[in-house]
């Protein structure tokens, strides 16, 4: 059976024999906080220094390589210290996402690997539109609840998943007295790979959401299914659609996260210690 074979058929079997090579790899056993980079997030990891490891996420049982520009398609591990507590992050620069057609099990298959592989903090990040009007481009959000506009989840059968406190609390307060100005938002998932139209952002809003994006959802579900505790972070990269009036397009997503990368490469680094 092949790797991808295996990913489809059994993708927790799929997940646990990642972890196993990451570790046999790495020279870890464990890892104990995992983050996803989104679009335009690549270049902030650059703070955590030089990685202890890196591979093609290919390389490893599962995963797919890239498809987006601003996915790398790395992984990697760090060692991130804090006097004498070090924290062991294993780093996935890039994802899969629901759009491109191959199915949730690759959209999940990272988190799911990292849980396996001891994670127990789950750093999921993204570039996404600003529907709330007080958002500027290049301002982090951190993700409090979403909305599905898909109905797509990672779970199959009778698994049902209290997500009341999917976007954990206690993350989210630890993130915040790193950096007070930060504020809490709605995020939207949506599917693509079309951009959002203006009367569906009007949509929106009126739904009571601040943000909207093609990804993390799922990842957020298949880890806290798991037992992972979940931080989320947007990054406005541009007005939602009908906000301003401008056309949406992705070289506008990158650059503006390329823009904001060393602020928040500077706040990862900065609140990793304290979320373990």
């Amino acid at each position: 059976m092949t790797s991808t074979e295996l990913l489809y058929s059994d993708p927790l079997k799929a997940a646990t024999q990642a972890a196993s090579e990451i570790a046999e790899r790495t020279g870890f056993a464990t890892h104990d906080i995992a983050l996803v980079m989104g679009s335009g997030w690549v270049t902030a990891i650059d703070a955590l220094g030089e990685p202890v490891y890196e591979c093609n996420a290919e390389e490893l049982t599962g995963f797919l390589p890239p498809a987006v520009e601003g996915h790398s398609g790395k992984v990697r591990s760090y060692e991130v210290k804090d006097g004498d507590k070090t924290v062991r992050a294993l780093v996935f620069l890039g994802r899969t996402h629901l759009y491109e057609g191959k199915g949730m099990e690759p959209v999940v298959h990272g988190v799911r690997t990292a849980v396996k592989a001891g994670c127990k903090v789950i750093l999921l990040t993204n570039a996404c539109g600003g529907i709330n009007t007080n958002y500027k481009v290049g301002q982090p959000v951190l993700i409090r609840d979403h909305i599905s506009l898909t109905a797509a989840t990672p779970l199959v059968g009778a698994t049902f998943i209290d997500l009341t406190d999917l976007y954990s609390k206690r993350l989210r307060a630890i993130v915040k007295s790193a950096d007070s100005s930060l504020e809490e938002g709605v995020y939207v998932h949506w599917r693509g790979p079309t951009y959002e139209t203006p009367a569906e952002i009007l949509m929106m809003r009126g739904m009571g959401a601040d943000l909207v994006g093609m990804s993390t959802v799922p990842e957020a579900i298949a880890a806290h299914a798991l037992g992972a505790e979940v931080l989320a972070i947007s990054l406005v990269t541009n007005a939602a659609a009908g906000v301003t009036g401008e056309k949406l397009n992705h070289e506008e997503v990158i650059a503006a996260g390329k823009a904001a990368a060393t602020r928040m490469g500077a706040l990862i680094k900065s609140v990793i210690p304290n979320l373990i």
